[in-house]
Parts: C-alpha cells; structure tokens; sequence
C-alpha cells in the first residue's frame, strides 16, 4: 500500500475557532469552523466525515469547494500563504458513539441524555472541518451552544470563559491534537479538589450514581497528578484535569487533555461494596489516561504508526503509578496475571501485528489498537527498558524528551535518543529487535555433554512459517555466567556443574518474568525446579506454570503433563500461583465432552479446590491477605464447577439472604452467587428480576454480574429470550453487547444460537458499531470459544469472504489460525489429557 496523502502537507492549521449549536431534541448539529493557517498548495484539504458543508468562505470571499465522502475531506480553492478559512456546514447527532453523541441513563425511572465527545481516532471530523492528524497540531476556542435547560453543567477541555446569549464560551488551549478535543453538557453532579500545584481535579459523573461513588477516583487522580509532576519532572500543563465518566463509551477511558472521558465501570466505585481487584482496575485506567497527559498529549506522536509511544508508556506507567500511590497493593502482580498472559498469547500466533507498525489508510487505523500487542507488549518492552536503564536516568531521559518536544510531536526513536542520552546506552538498538518484529522466542536451556546451552527461537502456537527472527533478549538470570543480553542464536554458557555449586540454587531464566520471553528447560534443570518450589517467589512459580501452558499450547510439550503438574500447586496461598493454575485447568475444558470425560474434570476441579474451599470460605474475614480476597474467586469458581454440594448449598442460601436486594450481596462473592442461582435453582421468574435489575441500576459491576449469570443458564427458552435482547439498546447497551454475546458462545447450551445470531446479524452490528475500534473483537472473542474442526470450518465459511473488508483481513487470519491450533491440540491429545485427569482421582 503506497503511503496515504497527508493533508498537512497542504495545509498547516495554527488555530480553531469551533462554533456548535446542538440540539438533542431534533439530534442536529449546526456548527462554523474558522480556521487559520498557511497554506502550502492549492487547493488545500481538510478532513469531513457525515458533515453536509454550506458555504466556504477564504479570506471573507466566497470560493468554490469540492467534498469527497471516499477520502473524507473537503478541497477547498485557497491562494497560497497565511489564510483563514470559514466553513459553515450541519450535520446529525448520531447513536455511533463516535463524533459528538448523545449518552443515554435513566433517574428515578426518567430517561435522560449525557452528549459527549469521542475523537480518536479520526473521529474529529465528524464534529468540525478540521486537519484531522496527530501532527497537525493548533490552538483552539470552543464555542458551544445546545438547548439547555435549568441544572445542567457543560465542561471541555478547558475552563469555561464566558456565557453570552446561551452560548458557552471556553479558554483558549494549548497547541493540541484535533483527537484530544473533547467536550460534555447534560445533568452532572461533580466533586473537586486540587493538587499541591494548584491544579483543579474534578470528578463528574449523571446524578444517577450516589455522590459517594466519585471519591476513589478524585483521590486517585489528586495523588496520581501529583506523582506524575515528580516523576515527569514536567509540571501539568493545563488549569484542570476533569474525569467524566459517560453512560455510553465504546472504548474503556479516552486521555482528552484535561478532559478524559470514562466507562462507569472505570471511574466509579462503590466505596461500601466492592472489591479489591475492582479498585485495582479503576486506579489503573486512572492513572493510564493521566500518564497521557503528558505522553501522548503533552508530547504526542506524528502518525498513527508509533501509537504504541503513546499507549505502551501509559500501560507501564499505570503500574508504576499505583504501585507508588498504593504500595500494599503489590500491583505489578496484576501486571503479571493480566498484561503478561495477554502479550504472549496472542504475540505467538503467526501474522500477528509488530508493536511498531505501518499503517497509511484511515480506515486500517482502527485495527492497530490491539490491546495484547500496543497496550501489552509495549509496555513489556518499556518495562524491560526500565529495568535496563533504572529509574534516574528513565527520568532524565523523559525530562529531557518532554522539554525537546513539548506541544508538538515526536517518533519512537526520539524517545530512544533522549533515554540514550540519559543513560548512555544504545537502547534503541535493542528495542528495533523486539518493536520492528512480530513474536517473541522462546529460550531453551539445555545441559548436553555437561555445558548449559542456550538456543532462541520464535515460539508459535497453531500453523506458521519461521522466518528465522533473533532478539536482543535480556536474560534476567539468576547465575553469574550468563551474558546480560543474549544476541545470539545460540550460546554456549559454561560447565553446568560448576554453576550450580556456585549458585547453590536452581537456574532460573527471565527471573521475575520482565522480559517477553518463555523459558523451555530440559527435564533434568525442570526436576531441580520443582524439587526446590517452595524456594520460588510466587513470580516465578508463576513463570513456571505460564511457561508450561503455552508450551504445551504450541505443541512442544503434552498438555497431558500438565495435570500432574498443577496439582503439585494446588493449595498455593498466591493469588499469582492460582490465577496461572485455574489459566491452565480452565483450558482442559476444552478436552471434554458433556458426559463421563466432563465429569472426571469436574471432580479434578472439587479435588483442586477442596483445601482452598475450606480455608477461604464464602465470607471475607477481618484481615485477612490481599492474596485471599484475589484468591476466593478463583476457589468458588471451581468449587461450584465441580457440583460441590456445600459449596452450591452455601451459595443459594447467601442468595435467599439478599434475594430482596441481590446488588448488596458482598461485590467478592456476588457473580458466583447469582451464577450458581440461574444455573442450579433458575427460574423465569428470577430471569425476568435480575435483567430488570440490569436495565435500573447504575452499578458497573453489578451489571457485569448479572451478565455472567443469566448467559449461563442452561434454559434454552431462557437463552433465546436473551439473544433476542441483543439489539434492543434500551435493555443491552452496544458498549456491553459483546460480553452478552460472548457469555452465551460460551455457554454449551447457548453457543449454537450465538452464533447463529452473529451470522446472521452480521450486517445490523456492522452499522451499529461498525465505526468502533472494538468492531473485530467479536471476531476475537469468537475465536476464543471456538476449538473444534467443525466450528473451524464454520468460522471459515463466515469470514473468509470478509476477509478483504479494511480493517478486518488481520485479525480474520488470525483467528482462524488461533482455532485451528486449539482444534489441532484437542485432536491430538484428548486422548492423553483425559487419561491423565482420571489417574489424578
């Protein structure tokens, strides 16, 4: 594909004067756009997408235009030099959630309208003519007008200047990026405070949560502000730092400089009823969208291509973040049990997308936002590069990268010099290896003829061709003897007798699971391991079970092996441990069938969690570990897959204790609790109770609850009275559309009619959030269910003819790869898999 016209070649932007007169009641948008810049050439381009224009003026003459919908931009015949262009045009209020779009809540049983802003990628001009691209960066002045009424707030970007005539005049910004422009009217309820600088933090959120629920987030991003003007060296550049969480959002925040838009799920929090992983994950978006504010928006990429510079920083500087705001949280074990997995999974799938990708068409820029690679990967890499550097030349090197390019635009490798410069090392030459590359190795360490050896090699898992690919990978051992960076394909390290004197300890590769690499020993360095487990951090028990997963998942070790290996970890007290354990005994599933095999499973689940079960019980105690309370899901989750008796009694009396009110049973325990009601004692009547409960409340994580729940009861009655629910918005929001689908795929009893309808309602989720980068993820998650050569060739059937469909082609290969890995696995070793969970009984 040749590179896409850039319009800032054509046209520089220098400043906005954005003028919108919206009105929900007709869905309208009336707007003028003025724009001065230079232009380069003639005529000049300017970005439009659904806006019908009126009239164009240059310079106050009236002139000729020309709009292409295809290229989506508006040619405009301009002399040469310093201009201002004004563009009068009207457009409609839509229910994409792209754009400028109305939010949709309920009060007290009122339906009510939150409008909100969504610009990224290239949804800008949607809004306003404008030089939609990263690098075109200019000043802007909103102006804006809707039909309001008394008790409503509007907010932006920046402060409100003045009101005159009904129309909201706001502060000029800084030089930004059109993507970052955001603004938001409607019924709000805020909380504010300030940080040490002065900076104002506000939460806003619709009345339909309780004030209480905007306090997590106000003190995280107060502290987290903070942290960041320390760390960054940088103070925040903006007056304010809004969070708004919006009742309808596609993705899950968006970094809107001063202005980040939230998902409810992410921004509020029940302080009275939730649970620790739940705080876990809103301080982590928190302080993700806040690390933007700097990098990202501060400093911004040129293209879309090094998008990971945006967002693989902000994923590693969540954690350090969190890590500094709340310490007894331990949360790089979240990194651990979530971005780590996530990476390596979808990383070994042959055709999977570089970090560091090109990209030219808007419409294939959606389809590089994938989370296991630009999110996942990225910030392993960025972490390794932490580790390398240490945190004071990382902080020089930032300061400096900041102060070089703030308010404009920069490249991965100008993030490579300034570190280098810092620190004095070539980290750009290490990290080409593993951005520039799709995959990672796999390292195998072998004791031959009494030397260690050390070969890399691209790990797959499902079809591929080796393209014969090296890294530069830090080995982060835990003998002296072994290089630092191993650059080679294969090494030599040394008489493997004499090491292990020396170490007085087993060898243990990629020591704490930083770098993005699996570890293949051979059996005699495995036994030494597993002999010596219990002196193992739960980090690197952890890697040992991750290792073994996916190694098996690619086929160079029996998935067999693993059942004895799992039950070697069983009554682990680590949260990490278990999360890796329920990983590997949770993928069997996909080696049974409902009778006797599934049966002899569910008992090896009721023999790995008996000990846990009685230990941990239903109820959280007074004090006890973090690691308890992020344990007990894992226990009850297998407990009630396992038909434990007690287990499924206990769960059904706590129910009939809150069948009144189920949201206030304890946040921890609710999801099992409601699950096992609707699979064990499910009724059309407590159906019909608890999705009247998820239309009414306002709780995130009540909904996502009652979602698990009823998508997995066994009623097929029940389960088509569900999928038909699936296009009524006013009971299933899109936003929350694909958990719905992918609960019933995932049921047995429900999976052929979810599929069926996907299939046949492909079109109707094509143009209801076909504009959405989160459109192929339902590609994604149907090929996370799917493992057998009949679904295979279904999927086949489907989406091969699609397969050319921009921004679709990559991920439909991939998938397709991904299940006929599993299906291939399944054939061949079901047999073995089975064997061996029935001589663990």
């Amino acid at each position: 594909m040749g590179e896409h016209k850039r319009l800032l070649d054509t046209f520089k932007p220098e400043h906005y004067d954005v003028y919108l007169d919206i009105s929900r009641a007709d869905k309208t948008i009336k707007g003028t756009t003025t724009i001065t810049g230079e232009a380069v050439q003639s005529p000049i381009s300017i970005n439009q997408k659904y806006l019908m224009i009126d009239d164009v003026t240059v310079n106050d003459q009236v002139v000729p235009f020309d709009v292409s919908e295809k290229d989506e931009v508006l040619n405009v015949q301009a002399p040469q030099g310093k201009v201002t262009v004004k563009i009068d045009y009207h457009a409609k209020l839509t229910d994409t959630m792209m754009g400028i779009y109305p939010s949709y809540y309920q009060v007290d049983g009122q339906k009510k309208q939150l409008v909100g802003t969504q610009f990224e990628t290239t949804a800008a001009r949607q809004a306003f003519p404008c030089v939609d691209e990263p690098a075109a960066k200019a000043t802007f002045s909103l102006a804006i007008k809707f039909d309001e009424h008394k008790g409503e707030t509007v907010i932006a970007n920046t402060p409100e200047d003045h009101v005159k005539d009904g129309v909201h005049y706001f502060k000029q910004t800084v030089r930004m990026s059109t993507y970052l422009v955001a603004f938001a009217f409607g019924e709000m309820q805020s909380k504010i405070t300030h940080t040490k600088s002065g900076v104002e933090v506000g939460v806003f959120s619709t009345k339909a949560h309780q004030p209480k629920e905007l306090d997590f987030a106000l003190d995280i991003a107060k502290r987290c502000i903070e942290f960041y003007e320390d760390f960054y060296q940088t103070p925040y550049p903006l007056d304010h730092s809004y969070q708004l969480a919006l009742p309808d959002f596609s993705a899950g925040a968006m970094e809107n400089w001063g202005l980040i838009t939230y998902r409810e799920a992410y921004l509020t929090v029940d302080p009275d009823n939730t649970t620790l992983e739940n705080k876990q994950l809103v301080a982590t978006v928190i302080t993700h969208e806040l690390a933007h504010q700097w990098f990202g928006d501060l400093v911004t990429m040129k293209w879309w291509d090094d998008l990971w510079l945006n967002e693989s920083f902000a994923n590693m500087m969540e954690y350090v973040a969190v890590d500094a705001l709340e310490p007894d949280w331990h949360i790089w074990e979240m990194f651990q049990t979530s971005e780590a997995p996530m990476a390596l999974q979808r990383d070994a799938t042959d055709g999977v997308q570089p970090v560091h990708v090109d990209v030219n068409d808007p419409a294939e820029i959606d389809s590089i936002f994938d989370a296991a690679i630009v999110y996942a990967k990225g910030s392993r890499m960025l972490v390794m590069v932490r580790s390398l550097l240490g945190d004071d030349a990382l902080r020089k090197g930032l300061k400096n990268y900041f102060a070089a390019h703030k308010y404009s635009n920069a490249a991965g490798d100008d993030l490579w010099k300034a570190l280098g410069d810092a620190s004095g090392m070539d980290i750009g030459a290490i990290m080409h290896s593993w951005l520039e590359q799709p995959g990672y190795p796999v390292v195998s360490a072998t004791v031959e003829d009494g030397q260690l050896l050390l070969r890399q090699q691209q790990f797959f898992i499902g079809e591929h061709k080796d393209a014969g690919r090296t890294w530069q990978i830090p080995l982060n051992a835990n003998y002296d003897g072994l290089p630092e960076i191993m650059k080679d394909s294969e090494i030599k390290v040394g008489d493997y007798s004499k090491l292990r004197e020396q170490a007085g300890k087993p060898l243990i590769i990629n020591d704490g699971n930083n770098s993005h690499f699996i570890v293949k020993y051979d059996d005699q360095l495995m036994k030494d391991i597993l002999d010596h487990l219990d002196a193992l951090s739960p980090i690197d028990q952890l890697a040992i079970l991750q290792d073994a997963r996916l190694l098996a998942q690619g086929q160079q070790r029996s998935y067999a092996e693993l059942v004895p290996l799992i039950m070697r970890f069983a009554n682990s007290h680590s949260a990490v441990v278990n999360n890796a354990l329920y990983r590997i005994a949770n993928y069997l599933k996909n080696f049974v069938t409902p009778g006797e095999t599934e049966d002899q499973l569910r008992k090896l689940f009721g023999k790995l969690s008996h000990e846990q079960m009685q230990r941990l019980g239903w109820e959280s105690q007074e004090g006890e570990s973090n690691d308890d309370q992020l344990t007990r899901p894992y226990i009850l989750s297998a407990a009630l897959y396992a038909k434990d008796e007690d287990a499924i009694q206990a769960a059904h009396r706590l129910f009939e204790a809150f069948q009144d009110k189920p949201a206030d049973l304890a946040a921890d325990v609710r999801l099992f609790v409601l699950r096992n009601e609707v699979q064990n004692y499910g009724s059309g009547v407590l159906f019909d109770h608890l999705l009247n409960d998820y239309v009414q409340t306002s709780d995130p994580s009540y909904k996502e609850d009652i979602c698990a729940a009823l998508t997995s009861t066994p009623d097929d009655q029940l389960l088509a009275k569900l999928v038909d629910k699936f296009e009524d918005a006013a009971t299933i929001k899109p936003q929350d559309l694909r958990a719905w689908y992918r609960g019933v795929l995932a049921n047995q009893k429900g999976q052929q009619r979810a599929w069926d309808w996907l299939r046949d309602q492909w079109d109707w989720l094509d143009k209801t959030v076909g504009g959405d980068m989160e459109f192929a993820t339902y590609i994604t998650v149907t090929a996370g269910i799917f493992h057998t050569t009949k679904r295979l060739n279904e999927f086949k059937d489907f989406f091969n003819p699609k397969i050319n469909t921009p921004g679709l082609t990559r991920e439909i290969k991939m998938d397709t790869n991904i299940i006929a890995g599993k299906a291939s696995l399944v054939e061949d070793e079901g047999k073995a898999v089975n064997e061996a969970i029935a001589k663990e009984l």
